[in-house]
């Protein structure tokens, strides 16, 4: 095992100088990883983030676009041939149709590569004309995202911690009665494992509905070609005093550590470990919505995702004796478009609180990070309304389950952040003085002129942090 981490050492090391020499002399490749937790809008965020690159009317933030030093944009087949492509067209079309809908998350790992002719400034440029810089856009399933924090975890500290986590969720009440009649030192039995492992994969899913963020192992919600699979057949148990060979306990610890081996370890090599630059997608107003339980469980799970990267400055020397570490992440509030743009500032600062720790450790490690709030595309139109004498600002779009137009006052985010995060992490299940409020808005029908891309929220800002550096 020793000799075939080493080999496996050995030939990333090897691509890592090929890609850095490359990159250095010939046509630079940006690898930009868009990760994000469930529903937080990744498959929207890239569809409109490279239908902007190519129509850039709507990008005056993103420095390149607006001084015209991005000459064209075109997509080209994507340099890895066994990752599934991101579906740009197929997913644009649902977002333009006549009667427009929100396409389909991806399922799996899936790529795309849009290729920019860009006229370097200053003299040297105007000298060797224009160059192009590839951007590789890979979309993670957000369901997987959590699984990287179980690579430093053993089977007792991951279900002592899981144990303890739910212990208190109404949602997790089956499965705790399930785990609790289970016998750890018994013999090893797989329709007992069986039944164990739907019981909590049943809890996960409901979870998920309930607004908690940390519903890990990911593959359990979105196995694949894995569903039904010993190394998908396991779930958290309380450790017994003894635990002797073949009973279900040791085979649980087994299987929990084959998930991490052929799963989450082979996940992390090939895809995140060569990121460079990173965006984290997050659902923080559904989060808010939720209540103050959902909302400190994804300031947890925000800093168990952040612990899996490798921040810091991807020199060329340490590109080739060290592999890629990801130079910058920018965390986003998605969906800005629920709110008046009054309150963007107060979502934002929402969104710097709940991933502090992250970035704290992100910054020690010398990758520049940023949070903002932003909408890939924006639903909404904003207006002003007048309720028993007083003046609300509200946002007004077509709810997705039936079409009809509606208008949205979401209640007033706090000034402070801390009047969210305190109640939260002091275990409060409700907000005592406040009632955010959230609709699911359908897309609007878009009537777009030659040269622009679809409509969004701080999304040219966004670009220009992400990759705005390589296009000078």
């Amino acid at each position: 095992m020793v000799l075939g981490t080493i080999a496996d050492g050995v030939t990333r090391s090897v691509e890592g100088v090929t890609q850095a020499v490359s990159g250095a002399f010939f046509e630079p490749v940006i690898r930009l990883g868009v990760t994000g937790l469930s529903r937080a809008g990744k498959t929207v965020f890239i569809t409109s983030l490279v239908a902007n690159l190519m129509d850039r009317g709507r990008m005056p933030q993103l420095v390149a676009a607006a001084n015209g030093a991005i000459k064209t944009a075109y997509l080209q087949p994507q340099p890895d041939d066994t990752v599934p492509r991101f579906d740009y067209e197929a997913h644009l079309a649902a977002l333009t149709a006549k009667a427009p809908h929100w396409p389909e998350s991806t399922r799996t790992v899936s790529e795309l590569r849009l290729s920019l002719r860009v006229q370097p400034s200053g003299l040297f440029g105007a000298l060797q004309g224009p160059r192009t810089v590839h951007l590789d856009i890979v979309d993670y399933p957000g369901e997987w995202l959590l699984d990287l924090a179980l690579m430093d975890k053993t089977y007792e500290s991951w279900s002592a911690e899981t144990l303890s986590r739910i212990s208190a969720r109404p949602v997790a009440a089956a499965f705790l009665a399930d785990v609790a009649a289970t016998d750890a030192t018994a013999k090893f039995e797989e329709p007992a494992a069986k039944s164990l492992s739907a019981s909590f994969t049943a809890y996960l899913n409901a979870a998920r509905e309930a607004g908690f963020s940390d519903c890990t192992p990911g593959r359990f919600i979105l196995p694949g070609e894995l569903a039904g699979s010993p190394v998908l057949t396991f779930a958290p148990m309380a450790k017994p005093a003894k635990s002797g060979r073949g009973t279900m306990y040791r085979e649980m610890d087994r299987r929990f550590e084959a998930y991490k081996k052929q799963v989450v370890q082979p996940f992390f090599r090939d895809h995140f470990s060569r990121i460079d630059r990173q965006v984290v997608l997050v659902d923080a107003l559904g989060a808010i919505h939720k209540g103050p339980q959902a909302v400190e469980d994804l300031r947890h799970a925000m800093s168990d995702i952040l612990g899996a990267f490798r921040p810091g400055r991807n020199a060329f020397l340490t590109q080739l004796f060290m592999g890629k570490r990801v130079e910058k992440i920018l965390f986003c509030a998605t969906k800005a478009d629920h709110l008046h743009h009054r309150q963007h500032p107060r979502l934002t600062a929402i969104m710097e609180a709940l991933v502090r720790d992250a970035r704290d450790r992100a910054d020690f490690a010398g990758a520049v990070t940023s949070a903002m709030s932003i909408a890939s595309l924006r639903a909404t139109v904003e207006e002003t309304l007048d309720h028993n004498g007083a003046k609300l600002d509200c946002v007004r779009g077509a709810l997705l389950t039936t079409g009809k137009q509606a208008a949205l006052y979401p209640g007033e985010l706090p000034d402070d952040p801390a009047h969210l995060l305190n109640p939260a992490r002091a275990g409060a299940m409700d907000w005592l003085d406040a009632d955010y409020q959230i609709m699911n808005f359908a897309p609007a029908s878009l009537t777009l002129r030659p040269g622009d891309g679809p409509p969004h929220i701080r999304l040219d800002k966004a670009t220009e942090f992400l990759i705005g550096d390589r296009l000078r």
